[in-house]
């Protein structure tokens, strides 16, 4: 939605404050229908798609849509030009926040339009050249950068608990690592860092006290809060949720001017069609639909007859949101979180203390901002705990439903369905996780990327590189109970290899890593060296022919030979022996350091580079395996490539891919 709001127009925020008046007068009859009607129509115009970029030159001056956001691949952002809004991959160590005027060099690749956290664009530009030439020309911009960046300084370093405070002060999630926003996922509380109501009440509450006598009476007030709502928004960065929360806001505020009371559902759905208007596409982002949806489960649970105490109260309401949402989750994510209404009943209580001492904190005495980040650090140790709970998908959802309406319809049923309940429930939080690999490993499916776990037995395990994504490594290692790791290896620098092994760092004990990258490096690789350095953890470079002994497997080092041009040339290659056969793991290897292993040999090949058409025909059958094993994921490059998998099949090899049959075991034992 920024695009909307930032780009063609940068004081198009105010529009907050004078939505039509005409919405107001919808009764309540008619907002259900009135919702559906314009959410079709506006459905209908989002599904127009953008026309791609031609390929070729671009250059020019845009508007930054986004901040910097730090990408698996590197930086980029998002940027409105006169040719429409396009993604720009940026080099590193660039700054530039929303609202910038910026001047952009650059290459199309290839046109191919698309989305970006739930906002479209043309194509992606490689960018040669970028600067900044001027802040935003936008007051409303202007001061909400500044209100942004002055919560982030005051709580900086970005970690753990103090990341997670920016998060529920500002929606700012950019130092809360992946492994933790998905706890927060899997543990239903993730809707804590998506800026809404209560952020939006408290500013208020804030703007009221700053502005002092100016705020005093309702009708001072509500100027003040219509002018101070867009620079919210802009520090949010207009985030649905946000935008949700404010317009709901807006028409409040508006209404005690002219003297017209609303209740709540009026407000939602004046403000659900009013912000459908101004930008159609906002009806397929996920982050609205589930921003709409829980506020309209928060006013139904609000209104349930429930005992006259507060945590009943607390749980009606919980539950009446999170039961609005399911459908939506399981629809976008296959899973919804059963037992969120607890944790949210416990973390509840916390983020809102968290969030006002921050407030307090940004504004006063550091100290103050200090207890928050220790109460937010207490929300993300229960995420972490929660996250491990039960998640349903349609049919676990049918079945809460028919035990919940069973329940109220056979009161004598009721200690039976409650003991069977809590039965299940025990078993699906203490149930038994899956099964050790055999002697040998498992080639994971990890998506575009390669990550091989290796067993010796009796609980001994090593990683060869971690793939792309780290809450995907993580939760693999955990599905197959692996609780440390003695040796890891990152075979070479790029980030479907070296992302994922980040997560680990802190998380799961390592003995040492095997990495011999240099003079290569990437952002991935540097961060993980980072990490590792910090983390104390010992880093060899392993010499040609150096062996390891993991349980019945030996592990022998195979190259590289010497220092190549390429990355991929320059991989680890490992030979792994066990009890009666032998695998060959590749890392990326292409024609050039083929041409130099040629002797290589072994039962089963993890093939280089996802299959791609880097390879040597000869080689590949020369290493003779009868099983050839091809980590790979969905992918724009072409991987892996036809003639390769032709090429194993004819010399022998059975392929399998790790995108078609999941995770690939290889035992050697």
């Amino acid at each position: 939605m920024t695009a909307t709001w930032v780009g063609a127009w940068p004081d198009r925020g105010l529009v907050l404050a004078a939505i039509p008046v005409g919405f107001l007068a919808l009764a309540r009859m008619g907002v259900a229908a009135s919702i559906v009607a314009v959410a079709a129509f506006a459905s209908s115009l989002a599904a127009t798609p953008l026309q791609p970029l031609p390929a070729g030159p671009v250059e020019g001056r845009g508007v930054m849509v986004t901040d910097v956001i730090e990408g698996r691949y590197g930086p980029y952002a998002l940027v409105e030009m006169s040719q429409g809004p396009v993604l720009v991959d940026l080099p590193p160590d660039v700054s530039a926040s929303q609202g910038d005027l910026v001047e952009i060099e650059g290459v199309v690749a290839g046109g191919v339009a698309g989305s970006i956290r739930g906002r479209r664009h043309r194509g992606t530009v490689d960018v040669a050249g970028f600067q900044v030439v001027s802040g935003s020309s936008s007051p409303i911009i202007a001061l909400g950068n500044a209100m942004r960046d002055r919560v982030t300084e005051r709580l900086l370093p970005l970690t753990g608990g103090r990341a997670l405070l920016a998060g529920f002060l500002v929606g700012d999630t950019s130092g809360v690592d992946e492994i933790d926003e998905s706890a927060m996922r899997r543990a239903g509380l993730s809707h804590f860092t998506a800026v809404s109501g209560s952020n939006v009440a408290l500013y208020l509450g804030l703007l009221y006290l700053v502005v002092g006598p100016i705020g005093i009476g309702p009708r001072r007030r509500a100027l003040v809060g219509l002018f101070g709502l867009p620079v919210f928004a802009a520090a949010t960065r207009f985030e649905p949720s946000v935008m949700r929360a404010s317009a709901m806001a807006a028409l409040g505020l508006g209404g005690r001017l002219i003297g017209l009371g609303m209740e709540a559902w009026q407000l939602l759905s004046a403000a659900v069609i009013g912000l459908l208007a101004l930008d159609p596409a906002l009806v397929r982002n996920v982050g609205f639909q589930l921003s709409v949806a829980a506020t309209a489960g928060v006013i139904v649970g609000a209104r349930w007859p429930v005992p006259p105490n507060r945590p009943a109260r607390a749980l009606a309401v919980t539950i009446g949101a999170q039961a609005a949402v399911a459908p939506l989750l399981i629809i976008h994510f296959g899973l919804v979180p059963l037992l969120s209404p607890l944790a949210n009943l416990v973390a509840a209580p916390l983020v809102a203390v968290s969030t006002v001492l921050g407030a307090i904190g940004v504004v006063g005495p550091g100290f103050v901002a200090d207890l928050g980040a220790w109460l937010a650090g207490l929300v993300l140790g229960l995420a972490r705990a929660a996250s491990p709970w039960p998640q349903v998908g349609w049919s676990g959802l049918a079945l809460v439903l028919a035990g919940v309406g069973l329940y109220r319809l056979l009161p004598r049923l009721r200690g039976v369905l409650a003991l069977g309940a809590a039965a299940i429930l025990s078993l699906a939080v203490l149930g038994p996780t899956r099964a050790g690999p055999e002697i040998g490993g498992v080639v994971l499916d990890v998506g575009q990327g390669d990550s091989i776990l290796l067993s010796g037995g009796e609980g001994r395990f090593a990683l060869v590189d971690g793939g792309p994504d780290p809450v995907r490594l993580l939760e693999s290692l955990q599905e197959f109970g692996v609780g440390q790791l003695e040796l890891v290896v990152l075979t070479h620098v790029h980030a479907d290899h070296a992302t994922g092994l980040s997560g680990l760092v802190g998380r799961i004990p390592i003995g040492r890593v095997w990495a011999r990258t240099h003079p290569h490096e990437t952002g991935a690789s540097a961060k993980l060296f980072r990490l590792l350095e910090q983390a104390r953890v010992e880093v060899v470079a392993p010499a040609v022919g150096e062996a390891y002994r993991l349980g019945e497997l030996a592990l022998s080092v195979d190259g590289p030979l010497r220092r190549y041009a390429s990355p991929n040339d320059q991989s680890i290659v490992i030979t792994v022996t066990g009890p009666t056969r032998s695998m060959l793991l590749a890392g990326d290897i292409e024609t050039i350091a083929q041409a130099e292993m040629g002797h290589l040999r072994a039962d089963v090949l993890k093939v280089p580079h996802q299959g791609a058409a880097t390879s040597d025909a000869e080689w590949l059958r020369r290493v003779g395996a009868d099983i050839a094993v091809i980590s790979v994921g969905p992918n724009d490059f072409g991987h892996p490539a036809d003639w390769v998998i032709a090429t194993l099949e004819e010399s022998g090899a059975a392929v399998v891919r790790t995108d078609v049959a999941g995770h690939v075991p290889v035992p050697l034992g």
